[in-house]
């Protein structure tokens, strides 16, 4: 889903309790909604942000609240922007055959 090795993930379960799977009998981890939106929240944090791991459990530990609000918006944000995307060349398409008309 994030394009991110299978080790990453199991580093961050080390450093943050909040990404921890349940797993099965024979030991394979079952990702809930709310572990991957946890993952997607430290993605956006270490990857994108660019935080360190301290920065990063520094910020969760201080307003955890805060920061998944501000991931949503930047989230719904950028959902607005492709859908604008998406009308501009819909829009473009619709130009191009009328002026050939």
């Amino acid at each position: 889903m994030m394009n991110v090795n299978l080790s990453l993930l199991r580093f961050w379960e080390k450093e943050f309790p909040i990404t921890c799977p349940k797993k099965n009998d024979k030991g394979t981890r079952l990702y809930s909604p709310e572990n991957i939106e946890n993952i997607r929240l430290i993605y956006h944090l270490v990857k994108e942000k660019k935080l360190t791991l301290e920065g990063a459990k520094k910020r969760l530990k201080e307003n955890k609240e805060g920061v998944i609000n501000n991931y949503r918006i930047i989230q719904r944000l950028q959902d607005i922007k492709k859908e604008i995307h998406n009308i501009r060349e819909q829009f473009d398409i619709v130009l191009k055959e009328s002026e050939q008309a």
